[in-house]
């Protein structure tokens, strides 16, 4: 009988033990990035919708066609609008597009209004 054996991990279940740990962060690390790649498309998606709204309701105070730009606080980012007549008797179609140079990322809003 021996009395004074030593207690502990052998190297192949530390080996073991570490290699789980290693596959449960990659997986941990691997769902956190894809989340916040969806919370910043999110994000970017709302931003575009917010000023299309905006660009939107200011066309439909003043009804006109055209395209311009959100500088200087959003150089990258152009708008356009047009009013076309709808499917619909005695509607007309407005189309509002907000579009991101850099990567052509595009929201674009639809909105009937009477003649």
């Amino acid at each position: 009988m021996v009395t004074g054996a030593a207690r502990g991990f052998t190297l192949l279940e530390v080996v073991i033990a570490l290699a789980i740990m290693a596959g449960v962060i990659l997986t941990l690390l691997g769902a956190v990035n894809y989340h916040l790649g969806v919370v910043a498309d999110e994000r970017d998606s709302t931003s575009l919708t917010l000023l299309a709204r905006a660009r939107m309701t200011e066309i439909e105070q003043s009804p006109a066609k055209g395209e311009g730009s959100f500088a200087p606080s959003h150089p990258e980012l152009t708008w356009s609008a047009e009013l076309v007549p709808a499917t619909f008797p005695g509607m007309r179609k407005l189309v509002v597009r907000v579009r991101r140079i850099s990567d052509g990322r595009e929201v674009a809003l639809v909105r009937y209004l009477p003649q």
